[in-house]
């Protein structure tokens, strides 16, 4: 056989398979149906994603989050039929949304319970526990928002890279304890991630329609191979190892942050005040300690301040853009990626910074490292109890 021959043959060999396995993926979902035995029946399944409070109406989004089309013949509220209009259609196919348009005279601070029901009786509803009317995007309430943003995310970021100075003059010692306590911190933002990633997910049913947990995990371990190869990346350009990791940091940072604005944001909108006042303490106080962890690898380099601003900017200012997309335009599903991106980047942070000690001869295992890391999951879980 000639080389072009082999060449053809060997291509065959790879394109055949998934031919074949493309054919049966399409038949499954085409004829599945017919391999269902008769007497079986495969339940329909909605999702409520979001109910608005506007002007004389209600609006609820809903989405088909099963495996059959459904179509909603009928809305209610607090189990009272009402008048009301799908968009753009009622027949939903599978993860299809529409928007119900009920029209309704709520009152501020009551309770309410919304209810869908399809063409053969089965009924979904979520209840609201208190109407907040609608925020409108007009200047001066997205302007409230920026300055939101700005005072949880930049500002305590910004305060933390105040601790550089300091940290640049400790001994041998005494900077063990400081890059195991940015572990620590890391380690345990990480693990607070990955749990408002399965709350969102629970609270939202994004189980139904987009394996939510299964959907953490593939976000969380996609951007921690993207992160590892941008990292290898810049080492390759020549940028020294800790300033690499400070860059990462922010990044992994600041991919957090735009999820937990979006938490600020939406419990703004929910009408949540008591406790948007203590997420934003807490949230606040987190970013202090981040600013530390910004700054630690580099602290025995020579790093222009300049550069130091960038870095908390890009860890802070996603706090502003989530804090307005959270109030405004609220998607569970964009902030249960948002935050399982934001857990895997920070993972492969934790990663770089110990193979980083281990290639300057550092003492992972050492006690200043250890006590350092157990500090710093002992202080954030003292902030996230207190706030």
């Amino acid at each position: 056989m000639s080389r072009q021959g082999r060449r053809g043959m060997h291509a065959a060999q790879g394109i055949i398979p998934l031919v074949l396995a493309a054919a049966l993926v399409a038949y499954v979902l085409g004829y599945g149906s017919e391999l269902v035995l008769p007497d079986s029946v495969i339940l329909p399944e909605v999702t409520i994603e979001k109910i608005e409070f506007a002007g004389d109406q209600i609006l609820a989004t809903v989405r088909n989050t099963g495996h059959v089309d459904v179509t909603i013949a009928q809305a209610d509220i607090n189990d009272r039929i009402q008048p009301s209009a799908a968009e753009p259609d009622a027949t939903l196919h599978r993860l299809e949304a529409a928007l119900i348009r009920i029209p309704y005279s709520w009152n501020t601070g009551e309770p309410y319970e919304i209810g869908i029901t399809l063409d053969d009786g089965t009924r979904f509803a979520r209840l609201i526990e208190a109407a907040v009317p609608a925020l409108e995007p007009d200047p001066r309430t997205i302007l409230n928002f920026v300055i939101i943003g700005a005072l949880v995310g930049i500002v305590p970021v910004m305060i933390g890279l105040l601790w550089r100075p300091f940290v640049s003059r400790l001994d041998e010692n005494r900077r063990a304890l400081v890059l195991g306590m940015t572990i620590g911190f890391l380690a345990f933002i990480a693990a607070a991630t990955v749990r408002e990633a399965l709350d969102i997910s629970a609270e939202w049913q994004l189980d139904a329609g987009f394996n939510g947990q299964l959907l953490i995990f593939t976000v969380g371990a996609t951007v921690f191979l993207g992160i590892q190869y941008v990292s290898a990346l810049l080492q390759r350009s020549g940028r020294s190892a800790p300033l690499v990791i400070s860059i990462i940091v922010a990044g992994g940072i600041g991919l957090h942050n735009l999820g937990e604005g979006l938490a600020i944001g939406a419990a703004i909108g929910l009408g949540q005040a008591a406790f948007t006042s203590f997420l934003i303490v807490g949230i606040a106080l987190h970013n202090m300690t981040e600013g530390f962890a910004i700054t630690a690898p580099v602290a025995k380099m020579r790093v222009r301040a300049v550069y130091l601003g960038l870095l908390g900017l890009l860890a802070g200012l996603p706090v502003v853009a989530g804090t307005i997309a959270g109030s405004l335009a609220f998607s569970p599903l964009v902030a249960t990626v948002l935050l399982a991106a934001a857990s895997g980047a920070i993972a492969q942070v934790v990663m770089s910074m110990v193979l980083w000690m281990r290639s300057q001869n550092m003492r992972v295992s050492s006690p200043p490292m250890l006590a350092g890391v157990g500090l710093g999951i002992l202080i954030l879980y003292a902030v996230s109890v207190l706030s």
